[in-house]
């Protein structure tokens, strides 16, 4: 990664082997992440250093990674930030060395359909990546030190799509996986391939198919779940007996912007694609589909409304991240349709950074770096793109007041012209006849058994909890592949 085009004064002067030292931000990251007697000179980085928003202004787009043949789901910084890991509809997983825009490794993730999630696991040296995949498996790829697959195993299964992982900072073994069937698992990585659920979500004894799950950085009991509905839910892991359907779990907070749960607004089925804690856990970013970015403060009452609310972008397309940026949560950044990256002020909520990310049309997915001021995005594109604070001067922001107005004209044009009741039957039929053609022809090349769920009803189409399901093996046989970008 060229973080060298743009050098300070200071960058320039030589040292007494007539060798250039490194640019500030290497060598701030080198202190963080591998300190040398060399730098120990260096002032403490500060965490506002990382949230300086002439920084933030300054970002722009450093490098591109091109190796995966299908969309990019997933990107993960390693928790050193040596390492990025990415997953695609290609079904691979790549370990980057993404400063110097290299393949480390590219290896089969043993998935049958899209990759969804790719997570390097804690306290491992980066030598264990989990996996999430639109085939409902949970799989655990352990890597050599230099980044190449040693061996991969499947251990959980989701009876539908698994969209998020949740791995738990103190533990090296423990994932939280949430899935479209509706259910939570605990995956121990140390154990065989289980189902070991803890929940499923219900509302109005309604399964709720869940998109995002998250694990409370200051407590680790907690977590926050969402999905086909417009509520963020929080859960203590301790007061989970287990995901027996009969058992209805309390949840411990319920958080909902007030005017989304007005009966009589065409609004009310939006839901959330995404939600993510800050870094001290007192907050909660969610975004909702064809509607706006909220937070929620976890301190507050359930029920209590949101605090924050972020505007100008749009998410209708896929199924769109969003996560906080700085080291103290200081902004906030999503992509859009229109194939931008918005960076919001989370105090003032103004749109400080403005950048064009995916020509494709849709950025999906938000990763920062754990240590320095870098973002790396993804999208309907089949590369990764890496953006840095590198620029002469700040974005301009140019054109950003036609883009957010035709955002804005965009969704209210669609919520101005609804379905007719005919229309919108015919469309979930269709929609659920669709799904479950497409489950069971995973399912089946999984070599598992049909479940009834293909032909069940229900708007949600959520699966139906028949039988367990029988153990598939966890060969690594060749299998039918069906490697395609599908927006979510």
């Amino acid at each position: 990664m060229a973080l060298s085009h743009h050098r300070h004064s200071s960058c320039s002067r030589r040292d007494g082997n007539g060798a250039a030292p490194p640019p500030v931000m290497w060598r701030l990251y080198g202190r963080e992440t591998c300190p040398d007697p060399a730098l120990l000179s260096l002032p403490a980085l500060k965490p506002d250093l990382y949230s300086l928003r002439s920084l933030v202004q300054r970002l722009q787009q450093e490098a591109k990674l091109e190796e995966h043949a299908g969309c990019v789901n997933c990107i993960n910084f390693s928790p050193d930030g040596q390492l990025l890991a990415s997953g695609s509809d290609d079904l691979h997983n790549i370990i980057w060395d993404w400063q110097r825009k290299k393949v480390l490794s590219k290896f089969d993730s043993g998935h049958i359909a899209n990759v969804f999630q790719s997570k390097f696991m804690p306290h491992t040296c980066n030598t264990v990546l989990v996996t999430a995949a639109r085939d409902g498996q949970i799989r655990c790829q352990a890597l050599s030190s230099c980044g190449s697959l040693v061996s991969s195993r499947r251990v959980g299964h989701h009876k539908d799509s698994a969209h998020k992982l949740a791995v738990d900072s103190e533990s090296p073994y423990t994932v939280l996986s949430c899935g479209e069937d509706g259910s939570v698992l605990q995956v121990d990585l140390r154990g065989e391939d289980s189902r070991n659920k803890i929940l499923v979500c219900k509302e109005n004894n309604r399964k709720i198919a869940l998109y995002s799950i998250f694990i409370d950085p200051s407590n680790s009991n907690y977590f926050a779940i969402s999905g086909r509905d417009q509520y963020a839910r929080i859960y203590d892991r301790r007061k989970l007996v287990g995901g027996d359907e009969s058992i209805h779990h309390e949840t411990l907070k319920k958080f909902c912007p007030h005017h989304l749960q007005d009966p009589n607004d065409v609004k009310v089925s939006t839901n959330i694609t995404c939600l993510v804690y800050s870094f001290d856990g007192r907050e909660i970013l969610c975004s909702y589909n064809d509607e706006d970015i909220y937070t929620f403060d976890t301190s507050h009452s359930t029920g209590s409304d949101f605090v924050k609310k972020f505007t100008g972008h749009r998410n209708s397309a896929t199924v769109k991240g969003v996560n906080f940026f700085g080291l103290r949560s200081e902004y906030v950044v999503s992509g859009s349709d229109c194939g931008h990256v918005f960076l919001w002020d989370k105090d003032s909520q103004e749109i400080v950074q403005f950048l064009e990310g995916d020509a494709e049309g849709v950025v999906n997915c938000l990763e920062p770096h754990p240590h320095i001021p870098v973002l790396a995005t993804s999208g309907l594109d089949h590369d990764i793109k890496i953006f840095a604070p590198t620029a002469s001067k700040p974005t301009a922001l140019k054109g950003l007041s036609d883009i957010t107005k035709q955002n804005h004209e965009e969704r209210e044009a669609a919520y101005n012209q609804p379905l007719n009741g005919y229309e919108m039957f015919m469309e979930l039929i269709a929609r659920q006849y669709r799904r479950g053609i497409r489950v069971s022809n995973i399912r089946r090349r999984a070599g598992l058994p049909d479940s009834d769920s293909g032909s069940s009803s229900g708007v949600d189409m959520d699966m139906e909890e028949g039988g367990e399901e029988e153990d598939s093996g966890d060969s690594d046989e060749e299998r039918p592949r069906i490697p395609r970008c599908i927006q979510s």
